[in-house]
């Protein structure tokens, strides 16, 4: 234990945001969307005041686009999909009055999964949770990067 506090290793707790996003809105053509909620939830616990309109706000941060999907990754002799990898892509930037905080910054995560079509339904619950924990991560990434600032 007296290692690890030597070597400059601390826990990370709670991410710090900037002054500047006391008071934020966040801009996304989609209020309903997975990121857009973890996201405004993650600000919330870290103190920021998530504001409803644009003029109420020290700080605009900017969803510019919200992605997710699958493709498939690998085929059976039978030309039947064995193996799928999930997506979710991410664009935003924060902005402070006339200050650019953060230009837009782009992250995309995948997972890859086994599919078996005797398991329909189960494997169609897998690729919710991975795409739930994608979010988690990417959430998780965003708050990392506004606590650099």
């Amino acid at each position: 234990m007296l290692l690890a506090g030597g070597c400059g290793f601390h826990v990370r707790g709670e991410a710090t945001v900037p002054p500047e996003m006391a008071r934020t809105y966040i801009a996304a053509d989609s209020k309903y969307s997975v990121f857009y909620r973890k996201l405004s939830n993650a600000l919330r616990a870290s103190g920021v005041d998530v504001v409803d309109a644009p003029g109420e706000a020290t700080a605009i941060f900017t969803i510019l686009a919200d992605s997710t999907g699958q493709r498939v990754v690998s085929v059976s002799a039978r030309n039947v999909p064995r193996e799928y990898e999930v997506w979710y892509a991410v664009q935003y930037e924060l902005i402070s009055g006339e200050k650019t905080l953060m230009p837009p910054t782009s992250q995309t995560l995948t997972r890859d999964y086994t599919y078996d079509e005797t398991q329909v339904l189960g494997k169609a619950r897998e690729e919710e949770v991975l795409r739930d924990s994608l979010v988690d991560n990417l959430v998780r990434i965003t708050m990392i990067q506004l606590s650099a600032l």
